[in-house]
């Protein structure tokens, strides 16, 4: 009897990401020391430390921008080296300062451009602008899409570079710091988003923040790191095991409020 053809379908690993062992080090300092953690799919992994912890060079060791002195790196189950497939990342750097008002480029032609990997030197045709529709859809900034980004609240510019992130529908979202001059009300905003990429589409997340006490209610998976893992695992766990405490040389609480 012939085997039914879903006996043959290869299932998708379950690591979105393997960091294993790795190093980094700038002019012979060592800012990553021996790092190892596994970021499954569906996770919302947060990654908080002091400064100078290796937070950011953590994420661009992860993505490929910065080569590890050792250890090993794979995403979706294939050694960074070779990995090709980067529509299925999305990634929102530091941002450094606000647009001004008068940056020549509309909402939807930064989020478009988002697309230029898939088009290469030509243009944008249908499917990419559909895309770049769907993601300010997702994002709540539909509405604005012919303004100019400079124009809008820093907040909103943040959302807008969310959404560039997401115009290739990618399976990893990674942030860095995305929430820094962003006020309050936009923030809960930024955070409903991300509880609805993560728990409605299926996202997963990768999100560095220096707000534990947010970030310690909002992710499903928290990595403390100083330099080397001091944890990984529950946010709970991290309380509970001091683990904050530790990291910071002092004593640290967490208040979680649940609505």
């Amino acid at each position: 009897m012939a085997n039914s053809p879903e006996l043959w379908t290869v299932a998708e690993p379950a690591l979105v990401a393997d960091v294993e062992h790795v190093c980094f080090s700038y002019d012979g300092e060592r800012v990553l020391d021996e790092v190892s953690l596994r970021v499954e799919r569906g996770d919302f992994l947060g990654i908080i430390g002091p400064n100078g912890a290796g937070k950011t060079t953590l994420l661009r060791v992860l993505l490929g921008l910065l080569p590890p002195s050792c250890g090993h790196v794979r995403l979706f189950g294939t050694e960074i080296a070779h990995f090709r497939d980067w529509s299925r990342i999305g990634y929102v750097p530091q941002k450094g300062m606000a647009f001004d008002v008068r940056f020549p480029a509309s909402v939807f032609e930064v989020v478009v451009s988002g697309r230029a990997r898939r088009t290469g030197l030509g243009p944008y045709d249908a499917v990419d602008r559909d895309a770049a529709r769907r993601a300010l859809e997702t994002v709540g900034l539909i509405a604005h899409r012919n303004r100019l980004i400079g124009q809008l609240s820093s907040g909103q510019q943040q959302r807008v570079l969310i959404a560039r992130a997401l115009v290739t529908a990618p399976e990893l979202l990674v942030l860095d710091e995305p929430t820094v001059g962003v006020d309050p009300d936009a923030r809960e905003q930024f955070y409903a988003l991300l509880r609805h990429l993560n728990r409605t589409q299926g996202t997963t997340l990768i999100l560095v923040s220096h707000d534990i006490a947010v970030i310690s209610q909002e992710v499903t998976r928290l990595a403390c790191l100083n330099r080397t893992l001091v944890f990984h695992g529950s946010p709970a766990e991290a309380v509970r095991s001091g683990a904050l405490a530790e990291m910071y040389r002092a004593q640290s609480w967490v208040v979680a409020h649940h609505h």
